[in-house]
């Protein structure tokens, strides 16, 4: 158990983690005397560093968890959920979802949840790909840099910008497939921070998240420092879609969403099969 009361939380550059630490971030709430470094990076990179074990708390792709499962367990409270919406496919002209057959697809990363979910709904080899930085994507594919492109974040509200076409919504096919919501991100924590720390931290981020819900108004001013290409009411549209009651708690829909689509990605071989998915809860009284 740490004794040490600093803490890296990792998260991604983007106006609904922006939102969701706004009150962290600004000193806004009392953290107990623990201290928060905010590392923002990429999804993929934030992955990437979970693997090596890097830091403290970090958002996460549901994808890349069951590799990182060992070392981390992730908190009721910080999920990404796209009830019925989430990441979507795009190209330059109107095709159809078999059309992407044998297509190169421009995609954010290999381990985000956005390409394990193209992979069950595609089929594992049913396409070629390739990684590019996920605020890369539509300007590449507009330019012919591959056939379509596999769009994460604000790009989802703002890809018609481009000129280019949606050809299939992934967090609605999923919902219509297994009237779950997709699980597209969480947050995790090192177990080796021990109990009763990891209940503590993780009701200090759980309140960090009611605090911006109950402040929408500025917690979404702050949010637009990072918010590419996004005026106030499309920022805080984007933000409605991924900071809501299932960021407070997963619930169990939300939990049995993320272990269905872990058993899915297990059954096509993208990741490894894991017997439970543990979910730290935030301490009652902090």
């Amino acid at each position: 158990m740490t004794t040490d009361r600093n803490l890296t939380l990792g998260h991604s550059p983007d106006p609904d983690d922006a939102f969701m630490f706004y009150a962290l971030a600004k000193d806004l709430i009392d953290t107990r005397g623990w201290r928060f470094k905010h590392i923002l990076q990429d999804i993929q990179t934030l992955n990437e560093r979970a693997l090596r074990g890097e830091l403290d708390i970090t958002a996460i792709s549901i994808h890349a968890y069951p590799a990182v499962a060992d070392r981390y367990v992730l908190t009721t409270c910080g999920s990404s959920m796209g009830d019925g919406y989430g990441p979507l496919v795009v190209a330059r002209e109107p095709i159809s979802i078999d059309d992407l057959a044998g297509k190169t697809i421009l995609i954010p990363g290999e381990m985000t949840t956005a390409f394990l979910a193209l992979n069950l709904l595609l089929g594992r080899g049913a396409f070629r790909h390739r990684v590019v930085m996920f605020d890369e994507i539509l300007q590449a594919v507009a330019a012919g840099d591959g056939d379509a492109g596999l769009i994460i974040h604000e790009g989802q509200l703002t890809y018609q910008d481009q000129k280019l076409h949606k050809v299939v919504d992934l967090g609605a096919w999923w919902g219509e497939t297994t009237g779950l919501p997709l699980p597209l991100g969480g947050n995790c924590i090192r177990r080796s921070i021990g109990e009763p720390a990891i209940s503590e931290i993780t009701a200090i981020l759980e309140r960090s998240i009611r605090y911006s819900l109950e402040h929408r108004e500025e917690a979404v001013q702050y949010a637009l420092e990072y918010a590419r290409d996004m005026g106030h009411d499309l920022a805080d549209r984007f933000v409605g879609m991924y900071v809501n009651d299932w960021t407070i708690d997963y619930g169990e829909r939300g939990r049995e969403a993320v272990r269905r689509l872990l058993d899915r990605g297990a059954e096509i071989g993208l990741v490894a099969p894991l017997d439970t998915v543990d979910f730290a809860a935030p301490a009652q009284q902090v």
